[in-house]
């Protein structure tokens, strides 16, 4: 009998352990409940003090973890080791992770806040009838300068980052897509080229604009055109408008040929283990008062078409951040090439990368 007590306590006490190991685990990876989720966002991507509002309406603990790439995001949601309740993939990613299972589809009878996004955002290509994603913030991929550092150079033609003046000058954000876009562009062609032909065209003629690159970065370029360190950057919207707050000199310009329309997107990963937190997240996040303080923190644009009344008008009547619907004509979203196409892009713009002086 004495036995039968002892290995009774014994096998209580193992699984005493094996529950609060697991229970250990689960926490760190960000499974802790009802009253956690955990979020995965580009850096700087949100004002923080949301963050702390949501936790104080809701009583959900906000786990927030950044990323700086849809690739590195995407190979951590497959690996599985942490459970992500939200996270914000670019258009393309989007289409990715839906075809490698990765989301759950939404129910916006759930997301009652969805009414504000600004109908023209919703049920394009790379989501068909938002089964999967929402708007978070959208942009365009252009040419910030600091007119007073240069010798009047305008920037209407995507041709003039080949100007020889421009030698030892231009900083380039480092990114594959958006470098060659540019390149494409500047030939006529769509930023979503397959052709070996094309990207061929567009890479050699990249190489002859080395010259001009002092830079290929990522962030830095903002502190760097704010600090007069640099007068000419391909670059981001959202970055451009950081730089133009702190320095009157700068400009920013998406030239004529036309240029990339990008978005990124809250999604849920099947990874997540507090689906209604999530969907708590997500609804806050699209209450038009606290897009618009987020919008205003973060620099880029809002879809939240209801988040504009609450905005400096300033902000939503400058084109160059909210470009007109006629406008955008002229931009293109892009689409998924496929992991074999990327590829190419990314060996391509690493030669270009390596053959810089």
């Amino acid at each position: 009998m004495k036995g039968l007590v002892s290995s009774a306590i014994a096998i209580l006490l193992v699984s005493g352990v094996l529950l609060f190991t697991n229970y250990q685990l689960e926490h760190k990876a960000g499974r802790a409940g009802k009253d956690t989720i955990t979020v995965y966002n580009w850096g700087e991507y949100i004002d923080p003090d949301l963050l702390k509002q949501f936790e104080e309406e809701e009583g959900i603990k906000v786990i927030y973890e950044t990323f700086d790439s849809n690739e590195g995001m995407m190979g951590k949601i497959e690996q599985g080791g942490t459970a992500y309740d939200v996270t914000v993939p670019s258009e393309y990613a989007v289409q990715m992770m839906e075809e490698k299972d990765l989301l759950l589809p939404l129910d916006f009878s759930k997301i009652p806040n969805i009414k504000h996004i600004d109908p023209y955002f919703m049920d394009l290509p790379f989501d068909p009838d938002n089964q999967y994603s929402i708007p978070y913030f959208w942009g365009t991929v252009g040419i910030a300068y600091n007119a007073s550092l240069l010798n009047g150079q305008t920037f209407e033609s995507w041709e003039s980052l080949w100007d020889a003046s421009l030698r030892q000058k231009l900083i380039i954000v480092d990114s594959a897509r958006e470098v060659i876009g540019v390149s494409l562009n500047s030939l006529g062609y769509s930023l979503n080229s397959t052709s070996l032909q094309e990207l061929k065209e567009a890479t050699d003629k990249l190489e002859t604009m080395g010259p001009n690159v002092k830079a290929v970065i990522g962030d830095e370029v903002t502190q760097l055109m704010i600090n007069n360190e640099a007068s000419v950057a391909l670059t981001w919207s959202g970055q451009a408008a950081d730089m133009i707050s702190e320095n009157e000199d700068i400009d920013y310009i998406v030239p004529e040929e036309g240029s990339n329309l990008w978005f990124d997107n809250i999604v849920i990963p099947r990874t997540s283990t507090n689906i209604e937190g999530a969907y708590k997240f997500i609804n806050f996040m699209l209450d038009p008062e606290v897009a618009a303080q987020n919008a205003e923190y973060v620099g880029y644009s809002t879809p939240n078409i209801s988040a504009l009344t609450f905005m400096d008008e300033e902000i939503t009547e400058d084109e160059r951040f909210y470009p007109d619907e006629e406008a955008r004509e002229n931009l293109e979203v892009y689409e998924n090439l496929g992991l074999e196409t990327l590829g190419v892009y990314n060996e391509l713009f690493l030669k270009f990368k390596m053959g810089l002086r």
